[in-house]
């Protein structure tokens, strides 16, 4: 069986995502269709609107044949990181190509990740402004391009990841349909992520841009999950915890634990906290992980170590997911998970298991001990 590879965070499935499907099979000829996806928690730190089970199912009633969760430790990460480990659990599943949105699929990827080797690495460790923009700056003296478009940063990321790596299965970029990335409004079927989640919160109609199955789960939605209701918990770790234990949180780093205690016991609400933390040098999004890795007190060692041990946890799969799995299990060299139990718990997915803990704030389901994949035999 040919397999097609994506990279998703499904937040929510919507039609964009089916459309991309439909485009994955088409472009790439392939028998079947298998997902990466971000677990309870997206790239920029922030909880997913519907939990990862709920998220899995819907996309294998939609399409995809096995979904397969990226760990926290690559999930939450700036582009390059989260890129790079997803596509080395596509590249252990064996896929034969990768398809990926772009807003710019007609650009040329590996000439500009060639372009980056000319810049000036010294120009980083300027504070004034962001690690993207000091990027960009180089790249359009370079290439006359600039990244900005999310679908077109992590392309470059993707390429990026299969030359270091030396990956064989080919990428196939497509356009973007529809609304724009950040879009704040439903204009038709196809509709930005970020515009049914505006919807959703103010009470408006989504329901065009999604799948029944979604609709209807996402219309049992009372609050959406958000930093509002985990910053209590964020608060009371800042300034409970002493300096040096901040310290050693990943991804703190240049005296941000000072900054971020300082603004934590200053600060009542979120606003106001990211408010007061906020510096050229960081973006929100790097603010946002800090903040996630924070609370679930994961430490640089823990990361690093559980890096050098990846692993397949299933979520969801239909037959032809399962006669892929049944054909590539003998060739894996990574474990393949289909239930967590307490050794797990306590090791491997010990990462996985916290982070699921702490989005159970939002849900009653247990998100991962003992959880078997779901199964669609429709």
């Amino acid at each position: 069986m040919k397999a097609v590879g994506m990279v998703v965070e499904y937040n929510p499935f919507h039609n964009g995502h089916r459309y991309h499907l439909q485009q994955a099979k088409k472009i790439s000829g392939a028998d079947v269709t298998v997902a990466v996806m971000s677990g309870n928690f997206t790239q920029r730190g922030e909880p997913t609107i519907v939990d990862k089970w709920s998220r899995a199912r819907t996309a294998v009633m939609n399409g995809v044949d096995l979904v397969i969760e990226l760990p926290v430790f690559y999930a939450v990460q700036p582009a390059h990181r989260f890129a790079g480990g997803a596509l080395s659990l596509l590249n252990a599943l064996g896929v034969d190509s990768i398809v990926f949105g772009s807003e710019h699929p007609e650009w040329d990827f590996a000439h500009l990740v060639k372009a980056e080797e000319a810049f000036n690495q010294e120009s980083f460790n300027k504070y004034n402004a962001t690690y993207a923009t000091q990027f960009n700056q180089q790249l359009k003296e370079q290439t006359g391009v600039t990244l900005i478009d999310p679908n077109d940063i992590l392309a470059f990321a993707y390429t990026k990841a299969k030359i270091n790596q030396g990956y064989h299965f080919e990428l196939l970029p497509i356009k973007r349909q529809g609304s724009n990335y950040h879009d704040q409004q439903i204009k038709g079927k196809i509709a930005s992520a970020s515009a049914i989640r505006q919807a959703i919160s103010e009470k408006g109609d989504y329901r065009q841009a999604v799948p029944q199955v979604m609709g209807d789960i996402l219309a049992t939605i009372n609050n959406i999950p958000s930093w509002t209701e985990l910053y209590p918990l964020l608060r009371n770790q800042l300034i409970q915890a002493p300096i040096s234990t901040l310290q050693s949180t990943y991804l703190m780093a240049e005296g941000l634990e000072y900054r971020m205690k300082e603004a934590a016991q200053r600060s009542l609400d979120f606003n106001s906290f990211m408010k007061f933390t906020k510096t050229k040098r960081y973006t929100y999004a790097h603010l946002l992980r800090v903040c996630l890795y924070t609370i679930l007190q994961i430490t640089q060692e823990e990361v690093d170590e559980h890096s050098k041990h990846p692993y397949l946890h299933v979520l969801a799969f239909n037959k032809q997911g399962r006669e892929y799995l049944h054909q590539v299990k003998k060739q894996l060299d990574l474990p393949l998970i289909t239930k967590v139990d307490q050794e797990m718990r306590d090791q491997l997915l010990n990462l996985d298991y916290r982070a699921g803990k702490l989005y159970q704030l939002f849900t009653p389901i247990e998100q991962d001990l003992k959880h078997p994949p779901i199964i669609i035999n429709s």
